[in-house]
């Protein structure tokens, strides 16, 4: 017995040694000190070395776009690092092409900041701003998604292309020690240019929704970034389809402000999906554009209706309301917001029934 409990002595102090072994490395070993970032062979940084990219850029008021904070799982934040970011990683390689691997395209959520680097980024990212907002009111749309609307304070307008999202910073609260960012879709009117409105979906156990739906008042300081996204109606006179699920809603309703405002006057079919008639929203706003749009029809598609909900609209997939209706869809084109696993399925039913690859239109966050 005595043996043994010397033995669990002897494991457990070499244990402890190594432990403080590996806090002495990460606070002296592991200093990188001060590092210089070179943008676009123009203009130079010094940053505290240790911290990845993302952040470290973040920092410097220089946003790159994510769509997960930071996460490592949207593939979005891409940079161009052109000298000292050491060898790509398995966690970068699933969001890369060939050809971005081979012209030294990074994740910069990825790459930590360890000497000096030289990057290129587009020189419109230099144009995103930051911006302090007031929450103005929240409004609940269904079970588990709420409508939030920010007054901007500082500057006090913004310009987007209607489909583009913003980051939301989220500080730190009880039950989250760490500031994350989370991207989401302007939902506004276009022509307010001194607010934001988003439509936010309850994540169970989300940190940033927790704090949207369980924290953040109206009156609250807010802090936006961007806009961001190449998520956008074309220019062209193609009929189109929209389809989306949940929070999806968001850039539709900032995209169907903007053709009733402009006169836009194409054919438009939208179709959202619901598991139940509960997870519908804003179908009495849809209805209005129907009014204002006479190409435009509002299609909504529950999956699984209850018999006490007296549902006689679609039901289904969304996607399979779309097979329902189309045959060809060779002259049309697709825009999409939602889940990853519904962008796919949408995709792979648009291709099926002929609508290039070219002409589909989504920005897919994860």
């Amino acid at each position: 017995m005595i043996s043994f409990l010397v033995t669990v002595f002897i494991v457990s102090l070499i244990a402890a040694v190594l432990a403080l072994a590996l806090v002495v490395a990460e606070r002296y070993i592991a200093d990188y000190g001060e590092c210089q970032i070179t943008l676009n062979d123009k203009r130079k940084i010094a940053v505290e070395g240790g911290k990845p990219l993302l952040s470290v850029l973040r920092e410097e008021k220089i946003f790159i776009p994510s769509a997960c904070g930071g996460r490592g799982t949207c593939g979005v934040c891409k940079v161009k690092v052109l000298d000292g970011a050491g060898p790509i990683l398995p966690t970068e390689t699933p969001f890369m092409t060939k050809d971005e691997i081979a012209g030294d395209v990074r994740l910069s959520c990825q790459v930590k900041v360890r000497g000096d680097l030289s990057i290129e980024i587009p020189d419109e990212l230099f144009n995103v701003r930051e911006y302090t907002t007031r929450c103005a009111g929240i409004e609940e749309l269904t079970y588990d998604m709420k409508r939030f609307r920010f007054e901007l304070t500082e500057p006090k307008s913004i310009d987007y292309v209607p489909g583009q999202y913003v980051q939301l910073l989220c500080p730190r609260y009880k039950g989250s020690s760490e500031e994350v960012y989370r991207a989401y879709s302007i939902a506004s009117d276009p022509n307010e240019k001194g607010v934001v409105e988003l439509i936010i979906r309850r994540v169970p156990n989300g940190i940033c929704t927790t704090w949207c739906f369980e924290y953040l008042k109206e009156g609250d300081t807010v802090k936006l970034n961007g806009p961001y996204g190449e998520f956008r109606l074309s220019e062209s006179d193609a009929p189109m389809v929209f389809v989306a699920g949940g929070s999806g809603m968001a850039p539709f309703v900032s995209i169907l402000h903007q053709m009733k405002h402009n006169g836009i006057q194409r054919e438009a079919v939208y179709f959202f999906g619901g598991n139940a008639v509960r997870d519908l929203c804003l179908i009495e706003q849809m209805k209005a554009f129907e009014k204002a749009l006479p190409n435009f029809t509002f299609v909504p598609v529950v999956a699984r209706p209850e018999e006490d909900d007296h549902w006689d609209g679609e039901t289904g997939l969304v996607t399979d309301a779309v097979k329902r209706k189309y045959e060809d869809l060779s002259g049309y084109e697709g825009y999409l917001c939602g889940s990853p696993g519904m962008i796919d399925a949408a995709i792979k039913v648009f291709t099926s029934l002929g609508m290039p690859d070219d002409k589909i239109y989504y920005d897919k966050f994860a």
